[in-house]
């Protein structure tokens, strides 16, 4: 995502998701603002369409749900919309009005990190995220070396962080009860 917003009249959630809808090209928003979102790199389609596989694997025949790139998460509380790279639900969805495009109850959250985005996913969209009450797992995955960190809401509501960094290390998704190798994540990604 590029973080400079466009020059603009603050835009109401209303607004914003009308004017989302017939876009050519996606934009977050937050507090007014919308935010263009940059293409993504030829390492970072790999990456999440690889996590995307190996999630889909193995929840197929379960009902849950995983979306790339194009499903919009509200964080209600905050008023952010964002397009998580990969989002997850376990429960049944939950969505924002009848075009079902927007999001409100993921369990699972991916993003893959770039050198434009990385101090945001960390920070700002992460704090925004921590508020979405059916969030379990963070995932934020390095796209220019073999590292994976994963945030797990514990049940007193803080976050226990674990990285990996072995390629044939594996973590397990707690909400969407599977696991993934970094062989996996990474593969045809020379690094």
């Amino acid at each position: 995502m590029s973080l400079k917003s466009e020059k603009q009249q603050p835009l109401t959630p209303e607004q914003y998701l009308e004017m989302e809808r017939k876009a050519e090209y996606k934009s977050e928003y937050f507090n007014g603002e919308t935010f263009a979102m940059a293409g993504a790199s030829r390492r970072h389609n790999l990456i999440t369409g690889n996590v995307a596989a190996a999630i889909y694997r193995q929840i197929r025949k379960r009902p849950l749900e995983a979306y790339i790139s194009n499903m919009r998460v509200k964080v209600s509380h905050t008023g952010l919309y964002a397009y998580p790279d990969i989002v997850g639900v376990c429960e049944k969805p939950e969505f924002d009005d009848e075009h079902c495009d927007t999001l409100l109850n993921p369990s699972l959250i991916v993003e893959v990190l770039s050198e434009s985005t990385e101090a945001y996913d960390r920070g700002k969209k992460f704090e925004n995220y921590r508020m979405i009450a059916s969030l379990s797992d963070y995932l934020l995955i390095a796209q220019d070396k073999c590292r994976i960190e994963h945030y797990v809401r514990q049940p007193d509501n803080r976050w226990l962080f674990s990285e990996y960094k072995d390629p044939k290390a594996v973590f397990h998704i707690a909400a969407f009860d599977c696991e993934i190798s970094l062989e996996e994540v990474y593969e045809k990604i020379e690094l």
